[in-house]
């Protein structure tokens, strides 16, 4: 059994990997500000702190024979909020990280990094990111791989699904969104429609860690199930949600982002098989707002730019 360290380990990702983490016989320590979240209700060993609060992260380092390192301020709009706090959480509290720890790390990274690419991109590929978020989380990437630390990073396609059941689901992502809305109103706005998105459901981002939190594997590996258009999205979706309506519109719902990547070094290498699929994210999103077990999606908590905007004013 190994002592995993998950810093934000009470967030969207977090939430399913810590509770893998513990079916798979490890001793698990959270540390999390419970940015998006009122409370931390999981029996795990936690620790209330702040990536920014370097002894705090030092001090718990020392336990740790395994860091997954999920804290971030993740997505284009939230970080373009405070680029200098930006680059603070998602930059600097990496090289505190590796500054003091030279063991096992596993990172997050993000597709995003590719930019607007055509073809199918691998490892190798160019990359050219878009916005600070993924700017940010190519430095920090850098910073891992010039380390003495044993990085595991993983380049990971836009989530959607349900995570575990303390996680507040996130309405900011693409699949998650275009399902609520076909639900509450009927129809779908779709923005041009032709941009490629790699996407993957949240709970495998633990299927792939899991079973390398003890191994020697590092590098950088794409992480996705499936390279889809939005359009192509919202026609499955209009396939489990009865009687919704897509409209093609010139209203931006998305950004210009367009890029589709290859998974073939996870599959063979890491052996990775997706155990979720698009319509199984459909499916429990659906669910979900039909059986109204979220009183009111929304709410801007469920959202990471508007839930830091209300919080960062006050």
């Amino acid at each position: 059994m190994s002592k995993i360290l998950i810093v934000g380990g009470a967030g969207y990702v977090g939430g399913w990997l810590t509770d893998e983490a513990i079916r798979d016989g490890h001793e698990v320590r959270v540390i999390d500000n419970l940015t998006y979240e009122d409370s931390y209700l999981k029996n795990v060993d936690f620790v209330f702190g702040d990536v920014l609060d370097f002894d705090l992260i030092k001090n718990n380092l020392s336990w740790a024979d395994t860091v997954v390192w999920l804290a971030a301020l993740v997505g284009d709009p939230a970080c373009a909020i405070n680029p200098s706090l930006t680059k603070k959480i998602n930059v600097d509290s990496v090289k505190n990280l590796v500054d003091h720890f030279d063991g096992r790390v596993i990172f997050p990274s993000t597709c995003s990094v590719y930019g607007a690419q055509n073809g199918l991109l691998n490892e190798e590929s160019a990359v050219g990111p878009l916005s600070l978020y993924a700017a940010s989380k190519l430095e920090a990437e850098n910073i891992l791989l010039k380390s003495n630390a044993t990085p595991l990073i993983f380049r990971l396609g836009t989530l959607f699904g349900i995570s575990d059941t303390y996680a507040r689901l996130r309405v900011d992502l693409v699949l998650n969104v275009l399902t609520i809305r076909a639900v509450l109103e009927g129809t779908m706005s779709v923005f041009g429609g032709e941009q490629y998105r790699p996407l993957l459901h949240v709970k495998d981002v633990a299927t792939a860690v899991i079973p390398h939190l003890n191994d020697s594997t590092s590098g950088i590996y794409n992480l996705s199930t499936e390279n889809v258009t939005i359009l192509q999205l919202a026609e499955r979706i209009q396939k489990i949600v009865n009687k919704v309506k897509i409209e093609q519109t010139e209203i931006s719902f998305q950004d210009a982002r367009n890029y589709r990547v290859s998974t073939d070094k996870v599959n063979k290498e890491l052996k990775f098989v997706p155990r979720y699929t698009i319509e199984n994210g459909i499916q429990e999103v659906a669910n979900a707002i039909t059986q109204k077990r979220i009183k009111d999606v929304g709410n801007p908590k469920f959202n990471n730019s508007e839930s830091l905007r209300l919080q960062w004013k006050g």
